[in-house]
């Protein structure tokens, strides 16, 4: 049974210390559609530079795009999203909720007399199911016609596709290689929900490795592994992290094997990044539709052939999720429950909170000099209101490693008080030291 209690602690949390708001809140809000505060860009950029460090920086078979999120209508029409991009929808025409046909809580057949509505209960009030497609259609241009409609891309795949010859050629790579995105998505989701898990506008994280066939199932065990222990390495727990693998139906129609990394949520086992073998499907087609050669020449071995490709895909704010869902704790001290985020260092918003222990004798001024100071290598936040064990719940909540207290010893000795978020222990560390001991800290923890 999903953990309701967790979830709502979660996104109050989110919403109180600057995480995630529901867009256009003042308004009413719009339905599943969520902005990010000032800790949760900062989270989920720290995400996506993660990602692209491992898969851009640290490697050099792998190249980085940007492509365009309105692309030419017959992309879609070569990818099959605007013939097959499509769900069976279902209406109640009592409380005018929408939902998939396949739902589990709808009991009965939709359309028939025995269908209940999972929400309002009414028999008899859901319609026949009809297909809808989940792009969202836009037009292009001062007339709104057919021949001037365009398409907000659901995937960001296809963009690196399309891409693919001119990346090869104008980065002069071989295949095997890679090409790398990071980019908005949208799909007009029947059923969004859990939050940021599924919503209507989201962003990817995918890369397409380009291979010569017949070694693409050794490429495809590769990075199953990769991937997986790129999601361990953010300090998420191993035992919520498992591997279900598409069979039957559930694979879909042009991939030859498909792999979910799936974790644990309140809300069950999800998927958070997919890694499927495409074949050569995805290219067959954009050189069928456009009339373009795509094949690839191997000079060493004398040969033209399609590339195969193997995919991988995370979203960026599922794993941005996955990350606060795995952090949150509650812990009993002294009788108070403390609340943590306990990011790994490399993803937390804040590296290190300053704080003057009190507002006179000279602190606060040190505090601000030491912040400033501090901010020029790590992201920081100053903070002299209340208690400092307040201050320090505020730090624990934002998922900060890291506090440092200017107090009364501070003036004598050039010391100051360095607290550790997890362990609550806290060091004496000299101000000469403290930019080399942070970074040493953070650094063991990379």
């Amino acid at each position: 049974m999903a953990d309701t209690s967790l979830m709502d602690k979660l996104v109050s949390l989110c919403k109180r210390r600057g995480f995630v708001f529901q867009s256009s809140e003042i308004y009413g809000g719009l339905g599943s559609v969520w902005d990010y505060g000032p800790l949760g860009v900062e989270l989920k950029r720290n995400v996506k530079a993660r990602w692209w460090d491992a898969m851009v920086h640290a490697r050099d078979d792998i190249e980085g795009l940007d492509a365009a999120i309105l692309m030419h209508p017959k992309v879609w029409e070569a990818s099959g999203h605007v013939a097959g991009f499509t769900d069976p929808l279902v209406d109640c025409r009592h409380c005018k909720n929408r939902f998939r046909a396949d739902d589990a809580r709808i009991k009965g057949t939709p359309g028939q007399p025995d269908a209940q509505c999972p929400v309002c209960g009414t028999r008899g009030s859901l319609t026949e199911p009809r297909m809808f497609n989940l792009m969202f259609k836009t037009f292009m241009g001062p007339v709104e016609d057919s021949a001037a409609v365009v398409y907000l891309r659901p995937e960001t795949a296809q963009g690196i596709y399309v891409n693919y010859l001119n990346v090869l050629q104008s980065s002069r790579q071989r295949i095997p290689f890679g090409i790398a995105q990071i980019g908005k998505a949208f799909r007009n989701e029947i059923t969004p929900g859990n939050f940021i898990f599924r919503t209507r506008e989201f962003e990817q994280m995918e890369m397409q490795f380009f291979v010569q066939p017949g070694t693409d199932s050794a490429w495809f065990d590769r990075w199953r592994e990769w991937r997986m222990e790129w999601h361990r390495s953010l300090g998420l727990n191993p035992d919520k992290l498992q591997w279900h693998q598409h069979s039957g139906s559930e694979l879909a129609h042009y991939a030859r094997a498909a792999f979910d990394i799936q974790y644990q949520f309140p809300f069950g086992w999800q998927e958070i990044e997919g890694i499927h073998n495409r074949g050569d499907f995805d290219l067959s087609r954009h050189q069928e539709y456009s009339g373009k050669k795509l094949e690839y020449f191997d000079q060493a071995q004398n040969q033209r052939y399609l590339p195969y490709i193997v995919e991988t895909s995370a979203g960026a704010d599922r794993v941005t999720l996955t990350l606060l869902v795995d952090a949150y704790r509650e812990e009993d001290v002294e009788g108070e429950t403390r609340v943590v985020l306990g990011f790994h260092p490399s993803v937390a918003p804040i590296k290190a909170g300053v704080f003057p222990l009190v507002k006179k004798d000279g602190m606060p001024e040190l505090a601000t000099t030491l912040y400033h100071d501090l901010r020029k290598q790590f992201s920081c936040f100053y903070d002299d209101s209340g208690a400092i064990g307040r201050r320090y719940r505020r730090m624990d909540e934002a998922g900060t490693p890291f506090g440092v207290t200017v107090d009364g010893e501070t003036t004598s000795n050039q010391t100051v008080t360095v607290r550790h978020r997890d362990t609550m222990q806290q060091d004496r560390v000299a101000l000469g030291q403290l930019v080399s001991y942070l970074r040493d800290k953070l650094n063991a923890a990379a």
